[in-house]
């Protein structure tokens, strides 16, 4: 099943910028991204080829548990998200400062 461009737009939420990102974007060509909780990897490979004009070699998916916080005496968790390991084929990138 394709999905529009719209519904692919809406699949990658942010970008995750990091130490630990950072030094695999240098060295890899690999970028994380946060993404929605429902999205698997083709659609992640789709959406971030067609948002970016690249092409993808490999995702990886994992999600991340949401923590548990104090404020006071009172106890909240912070949501689950997902979070996404995108490889670009050799010869591409992603300049997010220019995008």
């Amino acid at each position: 099943m394709k999905l529009s461009v719209y519904e692919l737009a809406s699949i990658i939420e942010a970008p995750v910028i990091s130490e630990k990102a950072t030094i695999g974007a240098e060295k890899n060509r690999q970028f994380v991204f946060k993404v929605k909780k429902s999205a698997n990897k083709i659609e992640i490979k789709d959406a971030v080829e067609a948002m970016f004009n690249v092409e993808v070699d490999s995702v990886n998916v994992l999600n991340v548990k949401g923590k548990e916080k104090r404020f006071g005496r009172s106890v909240y968790h912070k949501s689950d998200w997902k979070k996404a390991y995108v490889k670009l084929k050799p010869g591409h990138d992603i300049e997010f400062s220019a995008v």
